[in-house]
């Protein structure tokens, strides 16, 4: 594969190939029952302090001989109570929460408090026409500047965090033209990008990298089967990818079962030789 860094654009003259597997379904939220205020029609919406990643990661110094496991939990704001149960989980994770979101504010302030990382997960285009990614979402039918304005109005939601995540997106993710103005944004702003690699053939590390934007990759999905049975499965991958690669990130979805069992889990993870660590300390180990 081949990256090209020209003064004004990157071109990418063929998507990185992730390890292949198949595509994921795309998690659908509940909607909000009202939108939240509605973009700016003439002016951008207002930008976020720029402070960079390392201002907002949480403090982590994990031994070197132990291997890194950060869980990643996708989808919060929507829903008040099951996002204030993920965040009463002990950390630290990193919590992921949507721009259309109610009492972002407060409830991302309540689990910064909680010892937790955060993220902005914008919602972007899934490959399935009849799933709706949300109100503001990032579609590759939009013109590039109304992008640009969707991305800054998620990215004004709330303060503290450390980069951004991808919700859906699967068909947006493999758009060198809309990814590019993802990547550009997180770079001038010193954020990171962690990949939910909603499709195997997504352009943001390629990008990231011709960016030098700090950034990772979703390792595994471990809720889209929400049965107790499927968790223990997937969280147990979880371990052996850790111990083989050093590393491993896992996301999962504020549901009553993942964060029953992820409290189990946690209990017992630093005492099987794993370090918990937010998404920023495999970023900065990498």
């Amino acid at each position: 594969d081949v990256v090209e860094l020209l003064p004004t654009r990157v071109i990418v003259s063929k998507p990185e190939l992730v390890t292949p597997e198949p595509i994921k379904p795309e998690f659908v939220v509940q909607k909000p029952k009202s939108l939240p205020e509605p973009l700016p029609k003439s002016a951008p919406a207002k930008v976020a302090k720029l402070q960079g990643w390392r201002a907002h990661a949480v403090a982590s110094v994990p031994p070197l001989d132990r291997p890194m496991i950060a869980i990643v939990l996708d989808d919060l704001g929507i829903d008040q109570k099951r996002s204030r149960a993920a965040i009463a989980l002990p950390g630290p994770l990193t919590l992921s929460f949507i721009p259309y979101g109610y009492n972002l504010p407060t409830i991302t302030q309540a689990a910064r408090a909680a010892g937790h990382e955060l993220m902005v997960h914008v919602n972007m285009e899934p490959l399935d026409n009849g799933v709706d990614p949300g109100p503001n979402a990032l579609l590759t039918s939009l013109k590039l500047p109304e992008i640009q304005r969707r991305l800054d109005w998620a990215l004004s939601r709330f303060d503290g965090y450390t980069g951004l995540s991808n919700h859906m997106g699967s068909r947006f993710t493999v758009w060198p033209d809309g990814m590019e103005i993802v990547l550009r944004t997180l770079n001038r702003r010193g954020l990171l990008f962690l990949d939910s690699l909603t499709n195997t053939r997504s352009i943001g590390p390629a990008l990231a990298r011709a960016y030098k934007t700090p950034f990772a990759v979703r390792d595994v999905f471990i809720d889209h089967d929400r049965t107790d049975a499927f968790i223990i499965k997937q969280l147990a991958l979880t371990e052996r990818l850790a111990r083989r690669n050093g590393h491993a990130i896992a996301i999962g979805h504020p549901h009553d079962v993942t964060v029953n069992r992820l409290k189990q889990w946690l209990a017992t993870v630093e005492s099987r030789g794993f370090s918990l660590v937010p998404v920023s300390a495999i970023v900065r180990r990498k």
